[in-house]
């Protein structure tokens, strides 16, 4: 198992692994045969990044099986899905703006992601799970009131795509299984959200192999694995924590005013 991250120190990017509160910083590309440098750096002097930069941020919806029996949803033949773009990516501890032009419910949607790490199309499961380089952790915030507003058209882009609203990291891990893992989110400290990743109606490996009939996937992209029980509205102000054991903790606070 290794955890992957990605930095700025003294201005510059950077990206290694984590090795307790120590970071043994590499070169080259992540997802390439990247070589590790021998030099060290402090976790604590660094400013952490995006793990990875995605060309894709794919969503998932109605990928668990208990929130599935609790909003009477039928259980989908394949994986539902939509993107997220990439002025809503947004990395551990940097604020999420609130929307200017949007006053709605805004909540969070704690979840597992899946990383790419090498280029997958029309592959079966078994090239789909070779894929997969890693897993993180994953805050979909979505502006509930926005995907219904109009009913001649349900605004899923919009409802998922503000500036921020793609939360993810702190770190990449390998060498998880995923069917041991529990996503555990708190909101201002208070746990709403601890559901087993076992109750996925698509596995990682069935999501990548759908996904990679319908478009290429590159080394980089994320794939949220949808969320289950507990999603709730935030106000602004509010501290959100998403946690799986062997990635991490992922925390932002949902902010007052979107910045000009």
């Amino acid at each position: 198992m290794a955890q992957w991250i990605a930095f700025a120190h003294q201005g510059k990017p950077g990206f290694g692994q984590v090795e307790g509160e120590r970071i043994m910083v590499y070169d080259g590309e992540m997802f390439a045969a990247p070589r590790r440098l021998g030099t060290e750096l402090a976790l604590a002097d660094v400013v952490l990044d995006l793990p990875c930069r995605p060309g894709k941020f794919i969503a998932l919806w109605n990928n668990y099986h208990a929130q599935a029996v609790k909003q009477n949803l039928a259980i989908p033949a394949e994986p539902l899905y939509l993107i997220k773009t990439p002025n809503s990516y947004c990395a551990h501890e940097c604020p999420v703006p609130a929307p200017a032009s949007y006053d709605g419910r805004v909540a969070y949607e704690g979840e597992l992601g899946i990383v790419i790490g090498r280029r997958c199309k029309h592959a079966n499961e078994d090239e789909a799970g070779q894929a997969i380089f890693g897993y993180t952790c994953i805050n979909d915030i979505t502006a509930l009131d926005l995907i219904a507003k109009d009913a001649s058209f349900e605004q899923w882009t919009r409802a998922k795509c503000f500036d921020g609203f793609g939360v993810i990291g702190p770190v990449i891990a390998t060498g998880l299984d995923w069917r041991t893992l529990h996503v555990r989110t708190l909101l201002n400290g208070r746990e709403r959200q601890n559901y087993p990743c076992s109750d996925m109606i698509f596995s990682p490996e069935k999501i990548v192999q759908a996904l990679s009939q319908d478009m290429t996937l590159e080394p980089g992209d994320v794939i949220a694995c949808g969320t289950s029980q507990g999603v709730m509205p935030m106000k602004p102000g509010a501290v959100v924590e998403v946690s799986i054991e062997g990635i991490g903790i992922l925390r932002n606070t949902y902010g007052i005013s979107a910045q000009v």
